[in-house]
């Protein structure tokens, strides 16, 4: 049962171990994207994640064009691994099913408003850490419970404008721009994923669970670098740049004759190299472009003189041919060729299960691998399952579901 199932038949990165976290226990009462994603890093190294959806599900099932059998590829890039089931915590009978799956559960995470788990009678401080003393509560909330903002929603766009992400994207044609990727979601679920880790681990030698305050508001403004860095010590606004790095040069895209590819060089001696590469050994001995700090004053002249060299290469073959001399650069790919590319494939980043396709995980181990193991689950798919496994009668369960306690169907 769980996170430890190792699939069974075909397919691409696919567990092949119970895995790292094999044994514990989350309840995943999180929707739309931040913690979903923390959680789906956990299920793919051995967690049981039993996901608790709300009567009306995961909104994020509904976020598409593309869908699968009805739900979106929001929902389903971020939710394999685990198992469903639809509750009403509004009701008495709902709250009481949630304190059963708790009992054993290693961890709890949700991203209700700061204050909601409170109302229902399930704090952490006055209920569940004394009921479940080794219990590990994260809360995933845009600003916390208190302060300025404290209480208010998070969004991450939002939050890509509130902590400054925004400003640094882009450049002074553009004006600030949001990231394409959800950058502060994921960030976040990332942090969360790390903070559970390390409570865990501290677990382990003091026996008590904590409570674990995580904000988007935080993670946004913990990934201002280096423009937070820059700020501090020179009291200059930072502003977007583009591509162009704002304290290396050359790190920018350039054009070539069949691709754009981009460079980031970040000594002189990568720099050197370049230069010879492209047959410009001349640029390295310019005065104008003898360290870092003169080819930042004059970036401008050297863009120029980059740009020329590189216009009649194939920026394919040239990538690869600097970057296995030592010099950074890179193909700027679609997303369609990145996915496609032999490398890719090597590192099993592309995993399949039956009609499921998705992103591998990054997180590789010598002896206790992750991966896929089941396909993301339909609404509620695993609720009688997961409620015999803790104790409840078939009686039991068909009078939670007829009186709306549990859900089978989404309420519309």
């Amino acid at each position: 049962m769980g996170g430890s199932v190792i699939p069974a038949g075909n397919g691409k990165g696919l567990a092949k171990t119970a895995g790292a976290l094999a044994g514990i226990k989350v309840i995943d009462l999180t929707r739309v994207l931040g913690g979903p994603y923390c959680t789906m890093v956990l299920s793919d190294h051995g967690a049981d994640v039993i996901k608790i959806e709300p009567p009306q599900g995961d909104e994020v099932r509904d976020w598409g064009p593309p869908f699968h059998e009805g739900d979106a590829s929001y929902f389903i890039g971020v939710n394999r691994n685990k198992r469903s089931m639809g509750l009403d915590l509004g009701k008495a009978e709902g709250k009481a099913v949630l304190l059963r799956l708790l009992e054993g559960a290693d961890v709890v995470i949700e991203n209700f408003k700061p204050g909601s788990m409170e109302k229902w009678g399930l704090g952490y401080e006055d209920v569940l850490s004394k009921r479940f003393p080794g219990l590990i509560h994260c809360r995933v909330s845009g600003f916390g419970g208190d302060g300025p903002l404290g209480g208010l929603p998070g969004y991450d766009a939002i939050l890509q404008a509130m902590t400054g992400l925004m400003s640094v994207n882009g450049d002074e044609t553009t004006g600030p721009m949001r990231l394409g990727a959800a950058i502060v979601d994921m960030g976040t679920g990332l942090y969360a994923a790390i903070a559970i880790l390390m409570a865990l681990h501290e677990r382990g030698r003091s026996g008590q669970g904590q409570y674990l305050d995580m904000t988007l508001y935080d993670c946004g403004l913990s990934l201002l670098h280096p423009q937070a860095a820059n700020f501090f010590l020179n009291g200059r606004r930072p502003a977007g740049t583009g591509n162009p790095h704002p304290n290396l040069v050359p790190y920018d895209k350039y054009p070539t004759r069949t691709c754009d590819i981009f460079i980031a060089s970040g000594n002189n001696g990568q720099f050197r190299k370049l230069c010879e590469i492209i047959g410009r050994p001349d640029l390295a001995d310019n005065p104008r472009f003898a360290n870092n700090g003169e080819r930042n004053v004059n970036r401008v002249a050297l863009t120029l003189a980059l740009s020329e060299a590189f216009a009649d290469k194939d920026g394919q073959e040239l990538s690869l041919q600097l970057i296995r001399a030592g010099v950074p650069a890179g193909p700027v790919l679609p997303v369609d060729e990145a996915i496609a590319a032999p490398h890719t494939a090597h590192r099993e980043m592309v995993t399949e299960l039956d009609w499921y396709r998705g992103i591998g995980t990054p997180i590789k181990f010598s002896r206790t691998g992750g991966g896929t193991r089941q396909p993301p689950p339909k609404f509620a798919e695993h609720a009688r399952e997961i409620l015999t496994q803790h104790g409840y009668a078939g009686a039991e369960i068909d009078a939670l579901q007829a009186a709306g306690v549990i859900q089978v169907q989404r309420r519309v």
